[in-house]
């Protein structure tokens, strides 16, 4: 993950409701560390770096990762969270319709107050670490006999919420992702993503004289 070559930074604020593990997908992500047993405590704020390579060739771009407090009730963000972060990464639980509900608060916060920076970045994750968990087998006895029942609705509670978030994210033209905090492969693609939108890679002109003329003052200021 270290590199000699630093390239740009970019600020990134990771934001949802409380509970939806959005310090799980970045321990995970960063270090790879989390599994079913691993013990994840209450936010109040933290910073993580990410040297991300997008396949470009180059310097490593740099994600520095704001975690904030996970949110509750309205789920409005506080005021310095609007102003700083280049994009932001909206993380919902599906097992629960309310966490994406409180995305489009959030979001329409966002765009209230992005006035300053028209090209925020903005991604949306669906976190599945819930819903494993919760058909961990881990069932008391007494709860056998219904188990089935919950079995057949939960499939399709969650496939409605994850079709919901994506038509919503279709309309907000950003996009959606599917995860799971358990498995580090699968924030690879979006996290790449994201860098690579906060970091276009430099437009060249098409004119070869003023191409050489650029290199020939980038040489002489070195």
């Amino acid at each position: 993950m270290l590199t000699a070559k630093i390239g740009k930074v970019g600020k990134v604020l990771i934001c949802g409701m409380k509970g939806v593990g959005k310090t799980a997908l970045l321990e995970q992500l960063i270090y790879g560390n989390v599994n079913m047993d691993t013990e994840i405590h209450p936010t109040i704020e933290d910073i993580y770096v990410a040297s991300v390579d997008t396949g470009r060739g180059g310097a490593r771009e740099t994600l520095r990762i704001y975690d904030s407090a996970g949110l509750q009730g309205k789920g409005q963000l506080p005021r310095h969270y609007l102003y700083f972060p280049d994009g932001y990464v909206l993380v919902y639980d599906p097992t629960d319709p309310s966490s994406l509900d409180m995305l489009a608060d959030i979001k329409t916060d966002i765009d209230r107050n992005k006035e300053k920076k028209d090209n925020v970045a903005i991604i949306v994750l669906a976190n599945m670490r819930a819903r494993n968990r919760r058909e961990s087998p881990a069932s008391p006895p007494t709860q056998i006999t219904q188990q089935p029942h919950v079995q057949q609705q939960q499939p399709d509670q969650v496939e409605s919420v994850l079709n919901r978030a994506n038509n919503w994210c279709a309309r907000e033209r950003i996009k959606h992702y599917t995860v799971n905090a358990m498995e580090r492969p699968s924030l690879y693609e979006p996290f790449i993503a994201l860098c690579a939108r906060l970091h276009p890679p430099p437009t060249k002109s098409s004119f070869p004289q003023l191409r050489q003329v650029m290199q020939k003052t980038q040489k002489s200021d070195s």
